[in-house]
């Protein structure tokens, strides 16, 4: 060991006595890295021959799907141990039976991990009976994006732009999950803060059902991830040939593939949307911030999550993963366990005037 002495005039007894400090300390930093080595191999022991759950809140064939099944192929490689993962669908309530069936239904062991809507604390805000968990409480374990959302819309729909909407003597059928998800709350904020006429259509399972309600013409319009209008099928496909258009999206500032569709905020200013809902309107979007969260149950060991942290945070550089994203076309922006914590503690401190205002505005 090289030690190093800054020439402060120190005299002998100041060396020695630094040199005995890091005698001393030889023995606690040892144990620390036996401790460390003993957790990673109990963490081994535990995960090997073992099959991760990996519940989706959505069913199959959305994006919520999508990235779900696509991070299951690799999450288990960074694991110690190697465990299988394996994705179940457990749709219902915009992803509410999801969560809380992780919650209080999960064993806290790190053999379940779940993908569930990022705004379901907005059930938990306004005091919905149906939710049984306590947001900020969740294991949280990463994000590959964050999720801005766009409303498009049949280009055959007879009323073209916002203004054509407003006016609009049949309002367009607009697809949605629930009341909390952001396929919902921007299209109620339209009405709200821009006095946009839409029939929202509610019960819908997944992207895919909703995809294919647009389809047969059952819907004309829907709120959807900025990223999965943009790099997935059928949108992708629908965009090239016509059949669908941008009308708004939630971001604070337009995606750089969307360069021509307007962000809900700058909207708001051409309309002269009163402040107070324009301070509802981020209060409400900001669960684009926990992007598409992956969680596990409450009260797990910090050893445990750190190990599902850690893993979800190598399988996102995984060359392997990058590159199967970049042949998919679809943009990795990935979020931190750490940081979706963060954000879940601070989302649901909320003063009663807001919590009002978003009763009011849900209700309808």
């Amino acid at each position: 060991m090289m030690l190093k002495v800054t020439d402060r005039g120190a005299g002998p007894l100041d060396i020695w006595g630094s040199v005995m400090k890091i005698i001393l300390s030889l023995p606690f930093l040892l144990s620390f890295a036996l401790v460390a080595d003993a957790a990673q191999e109990s963490a081994q022991e535990f995960f090997k021959g073992k099959t991760i759950r990996l519940v989706v809140g959505n069913s199959a064939g959305g994006a919520m799907d999508d990235w779900g099944r696509f991070v299951a192929q690799y999450l288990g490689k960074h694991i110690p141990g190697n465990p299988d993962v394996i994705v179940q669908n457990m749709p219902g309530a915009g992803a509410i039976i999801a969560a809380n069936y992780i919650y209080n239904i999960a064993k806290p062991d790190g053999l379940t991990v779940g993908v569930v809507n990022p705004a379901n604390y907005i059930d938990q805000l306004l005091g919905s009976k149906d939710v049984k968990f306590d947001w900020p409480k969740f294991s949280w374990i990463g994000s590959p994006e964050t999720v801005d959302q766009v409303l498009f819309i049949r280009s055959d729909f007879p009323y073209k732009t916002l203004d054509d909407l407003r006016n609009a003597k049949e309002p367009p059928r607009c697809a949605a999950l629930a009341r909390a998800g952001l396929g919902y709350l921007l299209p109620r904020l339209l009405e709200e803060g821009l006095g946009i006429k839409l029939n929202m259509v509610l019960g819908y399972g997944g992207g895919g059902e909703m995809n294919l309600a647009i389809e047969k013409g059952e819907v004309h319009c829907r709120a959807g991830t900025v990223s999965a209008y943009v790099g997935r099928e059928p949108t992708r496909a629908w965009i090239k040939n016509g059949f669908v258009r941008g009308l708004v999206q939630s971001g604070a500032k337009r995606y750089p593939k969307l360069p021509d569709v307007p962000t809900v905020y700058e909207q708001m200013e051409a309309y002269k949307t009163p402040d107070a809902t324009k301070r509802l309107a981020r209060v409400l979007l900001s669960s684009g911030e926990l992007g598409r969260p992956f969680i596990a149950p409450p009260g797990m060991s910090a050893d445990r999550v750190k190990v599902l942290r850690d893993a979800f945070t190598k399988a996102m550089s995984d060359p392997a993963l990058v590159a199967d994203a970049q042949k998919r076309k679809w943009d990795l922006d990935p979020l931190r366990g750490e940081d979706l914590e963060s954000t879940a503690k601070e989302i649901m401190v909320q003063p009663p005037e807001v919590i009002e205002r978003m009763k009011k505005l849900l209700e309808k």
